[in-house]
């Protein structure tokens, strides 16, 4: 089974999120930021790498707030990450076509959302997931 994470961070109650570039996997569709766990790399190293490799930005692993596996079958883990307040993001030029920082229900309502962003919003939402 493959292993991924997934950074969820937060900035003035709102989430960042990112449209994945047109030409990668899901191409176009909104989501979190996170990718592929190395081999022999841990949870909170990827996290970390995954954002700077995505966005430029050097973030803190917080914790892992919840566990899912895709219909692929990649089991994810997501974490919450701290981003400095000052921090310029820089989307990658082939992995990220936009960076977007939305409301819950504003993710929620984005028709591109990937599922799996879905079901962890309302997760939240629901109070069965604390972050």
């Amino acid at each position: 089974m493959k292993h991924g994470v997934v950074a969820i961070a937060r900035r003035q109650g709102l989430f960042l999120a990112i449209r994945r570039g047109r030409t990668v996997a899901a191409g176009g569709r909104v989501c979190f930021p996170g990718g592929h766990i190395e081999s022999g790399e841990e949870e909170h190293a990827a996290v970390v790498r995954e954002c700077h490799e995505e966005l430029a930005a050097t973030v803190t692993a917080g914790a892992c707030v919840w566990r899912s596996v895709t219909p692929w079958g990649t089991a994810l883990a997501w974490w919450t990450v701290a981003l400095a307040d000052h921090a310029v993001l820089v989307p990658h030029p082939v992995e990220v076509e936009e960076i977007l920082w939305l409301t819950a229900s504003e993710l929620l309502a984005e028709p591109t959302l990937l599922e799996g962003n879905r079901e962890f919003l309302l997760a939240v939402r629901a109070g069965t997931v604390r972050i």
